[in-house]
Order: C-alpha cells, then structure tokens, then sequence
C-alpha cells in the first residue's frame, strides 16, 4: 500500500473513531467499515481473484478504496452506489487523493434503482447501506455474479435483527452457502454455488 492510499485511509478510521467516540447519530457520522473487517474484505477479495466489483454504500469512500486496491491489481473496477450527492462528492475528492480515481465509477442515485441498468459481470458484490434493502441490492445483482462470486454485507451482527430476512435468505437459498463472520461488525459472506 502506498503512502497516498495509507494517509487517506487513516485519516477516516480517525475521523470514523472520534465520532463515534463522540455518539453522534449516525447519520451525521461517516459510517466507515471496521478497520478489521475491511482488511478481512480486501484479503478475501484477492483470494477470489475478484476484479469486477460492485459496493452499495460509498459513503466518504473508506470500504471503496480497500476494494479498489484489489480491483487495480486486477485490472478491473469497482462500481460504487452512493444515494447521498454530498457523500460521493467526499468520496470522490478521497479517491483522487488516494490515486485510485481510475480503477473507481462512482453512481450517484439508489442502488436498487441505478444498478438495474448495469449489465457487466459481477465478481463480489459489497453491501453496506440500508439494512431493509440487502434483499433486494442482493437480488438486482445476483444474475450477473457466477458461480464462485461472493455476497458480502456488513453489520450482520451489529444490526443483526435488521437483517434476520437477509441473513435467512441468503443461509437457506438452495444456489449459496453463506455464513456470518463475526469480524467488525459482523459481515454476511455468502458465495454463489450454483445457478
């Protein structure tokens, strides 16, 4: 990891940590992924080889930039859904800093609405946005991921009565095998195995 990448990153876990230390609502915080669980995210992202990857939930980018260190290795992209202007218009100004602006295209919108008209394949899809709405982020998606493609969503265990319907889904679906990591937060890792 470069000097670049490294200081961006860690300016927002320092960012992330004070206001949460300072129990703001969420909504003014900037909601970045567990320290743990996005090294856990970017190590299994590389196992997979991913190259083409899909997150739903920029925020200020801090998820989008680990994603986007496999996605150059790879030669891919990732594509970020962010519903809130204000956030990827900061995510956007990270990723410039953090020299990865390249690899990522950021959709400013609903996800459940902005990625049905996208058609490229899918290696690994990241959820961390509205709980209630895994299903449906899971379902837009799913046709284009093959078999050996993973489902990650996060907040499986902090939010873990929010996403019962998700988790239930996605555990007893007969084409997956899925298990929830108590990483972080807790990250759903769900990984095609049939069609």
């Amino acid at each position: 990891m470069n000097q670049a990448v490294f200081d961006v990153l860690s300016a927002l876990e320092m960012r992330d940590e004070k206001e949460r230390l300072q129990n703001l609502p969420g909504e003014q915080r900037i909601r970045a992924l567990h320290p743990d669980a996005a090294r856990f995210l970017y190590i299994t992202a590389l196992a997979a080889k991913a190259k083409n990857i899909v997150e739903v939930g920029t925020s200020r980018g801090y998820s989008t930039i680990w994603l986007a260190l496999v996605a150059q290795q790879r030669g891919g992209k990732v594509i970020t859904c962010e519903i809130n202007p204000d956030h990827a218009e900061e995510a956007r100004a990270n990723f410039e800093k953090a020299g990865l602006s390249d690899v990522i295209e950021i959709i400013v919108g609903d996800a459940r609405d902005t990625l049905r008209g996208q058609s490229e394949n899918v290696d690994l899809l990241f959820m961390d946005a509205e709980k209630g709405q895994y299903e449906t982020y899971f379902d837009v998606v799913y046709k284009r991921i093959g078999v050996g493609g993973l489902f990650i969503g996060d907040n499986a265990v902090s939010h873990a009565d929010e996403l019962l319907d998700y988790i239930s889904y996605v555990q007893n679906h007969p084409s997956l095998e899925s298990v929830t990591v108590p990483i972080g937060r807790g990250l759903e890792m769900t990984v095609k195995t049939s069609e």
